[in-house]
């Protein structure tokens, strides 16, 4: 048997990396997608879309993306690293909207999920019902607290600031809006 050329080795190794790469996209997506649809059900009962899967960066629109919402997007090469993607999150009855980050990155077979700003949460997978339940009760205190705080800072006579790191967007009828 012939010793495999450099060329094979080095090209066996990228196809390994490709199809890890591909899995961890995979995985992320799935969760993230769970995550947007998940947490509007909790926040409004699945009454109205009040959470859509945005860019984590850059322009947006409350509106759906598919892939583009992913960091990972337009890169061509698909990097093996943690991914990021964001939430467009209605909070209000007058259409504002605002955008939070999560990076998610599979540890065995775990996904931790870092929030923007904020805490981690870890999910075993598949992650569970349970488990989602748990993420979305620490995203709407994540968002909650943030309002909460910057009221009572106005209140004891000072300013908070966007410290927490959302981008926030009107939308005079509520809905979805075109990208800019």
């Amino acid at each position: 048997m012939t010793e495999p050329k450099p060329f094979d080795t080095l090209a066996d190794a990228a196809e390994r990396y490709g199809r890890a790469s591909l899995d961890n996209y995979a995985q992320v997506r799935n969760v993230a997608e769970s995550v947007q649809a998940g947490f509007c059900r909790y926040l409004s009962g699945g009454e109205k879309v009040c959470v859509y899967l945005v860019p984590p960066e850059g322009a947006w629109s409350p509106q759906p993306y598919q892939s583009g919402a992913f960091s990972v997007s337009g890169t061509g090469f698909l990097p093996l690293d943690p991914i990021s993607f964001g939430l467009a999150v209605r909070v209000s009855r007058t259409g504002d909207w605002l955008r939070l980050v999560l990076s998610c990155a599979k540890m065995g077979p775990e996904m931790e999920i870092a929030i923007q700003n904020g805490g981690q949460f870890a999910l075993t997978l598949p992650a569970s019902p349970e488990q989602l339940q748990q993420l979305f009760d620490v995203l709407f205190g994540h968002l909650t607290a943030w309002f909460v705080q910057q009221a009572d800072l106005y209140e004891n006579g000072e300013y908070g600031g966007r410290s927490i790191g959302f981008d926030f967007l009107h939308s005079p009828n509520g809905d979805s809006v075109p990208v800019v």
